[in-house]
């Protein structure tokens, strides 16, 4: 899907494209999209492409959107393009490499290694989770803590997650183990039958088409036993803490790269980074329910006001 943006006061030689892995109404894609657009206003004709592969996760769809991506950016022929996320990274970017077109990734999981960046052309911030800050705050709710489960969509980005996590977690002594769902039923069985472990990743629902968020709220709130976490902020009704990036940074920082590189700024001048911002909420009813109580150092630390979207993962 591809939107165009014509701010009134644009610079009127200046193009930027905005490619995006997912879809509109997914609450990371959303928050990058918005600051982007923010910072971007004013300075740049922004048209933005949705590539919208997190409900498609076949690399047939995915290699499909790239053609269409690689078609626009030829007939539009922009200054600088932002690439999100790894889809549009892995199946976009890598198309470009050392190319005289400028690209700013945001929301590469982890580590950019495996596309090579950064090239000449490309640079980028690389997305983080606080793994440990998180295993951290699960030992000192949890005591004897041993075993967890990890629940998610059966994504590429999630995979890629919980590898990170599964060595982390396992050179401390726990041991994580995962099961990766495509629907509604699995989830359910997968999140009661987690209730066996010590604790619960429960990480993203992003790819279950059939996603119900009432049915998952009260499954959720009649059968949590155990300490339920995630770092995605859209995940907070469904949990009962979360450790969260922040969507805007991401947004933030790349739609200002790409503001100095449309003002002569090279690419390969501007390292690539990580992402910085961490913001801690907690689902008091969940705990409640479920009678666990956090320390009071973390609760200290803990917002409980978690209902706006577009703000962190």
């Amino acid at each position: 899907m591809v939107v165009w943006l014509l701010p009134a006061n644009a610079a009127a030689d200046k193009k930027c494209l905005l490619v995006m892995s997912y879809h509109t109404g997914y609450a990371w894609n959303d928050g990058i999209e918005l600051e982007v657009e923010r910072v971007l206003t004013g300075h740049c004709v922004l048209k933005k492409f949705f590539m919208d592969t997190k409900r498609n996760t076949s690399v047939a769809y995915a290699k499909n959107k790239a053609q269409q991506v690689k078609q626009l950016i030829a007939q539009f022929k922009p200054d600088v393009v932002i690439a999100t996320d790894d889809n549009a990274a892995k199946y976009v970017v890598t198309q470009y490499k050392n190319a005289d077109l400028p690209f700013v990734f945001a929301g590469i999981n982890w580590t950019a290694a495996a596309y090579g960046f950064p090239y000449k052309n490309v640079t980028g911030m690389v997305e983080v989770g606080p793994i440990i800050p998180l295993l951290k705050i699960i030992k000192k709710t949890v005591k004897n803590v041993r075993s967890g489960v990890y629940i998610s969509a059966d994504v590429i980005t999630e995979r890629k997650d919980y590898v990170r996590y599964r060595k982390v977690y396992q050179a401390r002594g726990v041991r994580l183990t995962a099961k990766f769902v495509k629907n509604m039923h699995d989830w359910e069985v997968a999140y009661n039958h987690a209730q066996k472990a010590d604790f619960i990743i429960v990480n993203n629902y992003a790819g279950i088409n059939d996603w119900d968020t009432e049915r998952a709220i009260k499954i959720v709130t009649e059968k949590s036993k155990k300490f339920t976490v995630s770092y995605y902020k859209f995940m907070m009704p469904y949990v009962m803490f979360s450790i969260t990036k922040s969507a805007k940074e991401q947004g933030r920082w790349a739609a200002e790269v790409a503001l100095a590189v449309l003002s002569g700024t090279a690419v390969s001048d501007i390292p690539i980074t990580i992402n910085k911002e961490w913001h801690m909420f907690a689902n008091v009813k969940l705990l409640q329910k479920a009678k666990i109580s956090l320390d009071t150092n973390t609760k200290r630390r803990t917002s409980t006001k978690w209902e706006s979207r577009a703000e962190s993962r």
